[in-house]
């Protein structure tokens, strides 16, 4: 089955009704029946993303390094956040990920109960070393307009996303396919000026994965 395609996608949300440890049981199930064929895929040269539950479901298959434990908080957080995507990783040159060419900052919308980052401080030196942090949640204008800390949820290091397999999977907590509109945007009616076209910031990270395939695979990497 996933012989047939270039892009896989771990979407965010209600994977076994959204319950604590859903990830866990999805990524149980998923080793239990596709073992094979993900590990296959992976080889190839393409390109998988993971979003909010789909992050927590890549970490427990072990895909990516590190898990996702419950907020710091305690709870349920639904808001916009800032990110930062550390140098070079957007430049689209060596040392880059497909996902991430031409995106320095960008905010996104998160709604999670467990989405605290937590690694080791060995797992974390080597991240930075590789160049495996994708994003990482800092201070903008949405922390500001919200008054709210720009981490929500008290990832280690401000971790939001990060990146394996040659930086050709992606794991984030926010959301970017619920920021493809300029008008999901919350501060969109204070933004027109700025203002390119429909698209909202999410949609270039879904623009890149196709990019990578149009242009030829690995040919600007």
């Amino acid at each position: 089955m996933l012989a047939q395609f270039d892009i896989l996608a771990f979407p965010g949300g209600f994977s076994y009704g959204d319950d604590t440890g859903s990830g866990k049981a999805y990524a149980n199930k998923f080793k239990n029946h596709l073992s094979n064929e993900l590990k296959a895929f992976l080889e190839r040269d393409t390109l998988a993303i993971g979003i909010c539950n789909g992050f927590q479901i890549l970490t427990n298959l072990g895909i990516l390094p590190g898990a996702l434990a419950v907020n710091r908080s305690g709870l349920y957080i639904d808001r916009w956040v800032d990110l930062q995507v550390p140098s070079p990783l957007g430049r689209g040159r060596e040392g880059s990920s497909p996902w991430l060419r031409g995106i320095k900052k960008i905010s996104l919308p998160i709604a999670h109960g467990e989405g605290r980052y937590v690694l080791n401080e060995k797992e974390y030196k080597n991240l930075k070393k590789n160049g495996q942090i994708a994003f990482t949640y800092v201070r903008g204008e949405i922390a500001r307009w919200q008054k709210m800390p720009a981490n929500p949820n008290g990832s280690l290091h401000g971790i939001a996303g990060v990146l394996g397999y040659n930086r050709r999977v992606l794991g984030l907590m926010p959301h970017p396919e619920r920021a493809m509109f300029f008008h999901h945007h919350p501060m969109w009616q204070n933004k027109k000026s700025e203002r390119k076209g429909d698209e909202g910031e999410g949609m270039k990270i879904f623009r890149n994965a196709i990019d990578y395939f149009k242009s030829g695979a690995g040919s600007n990497f």
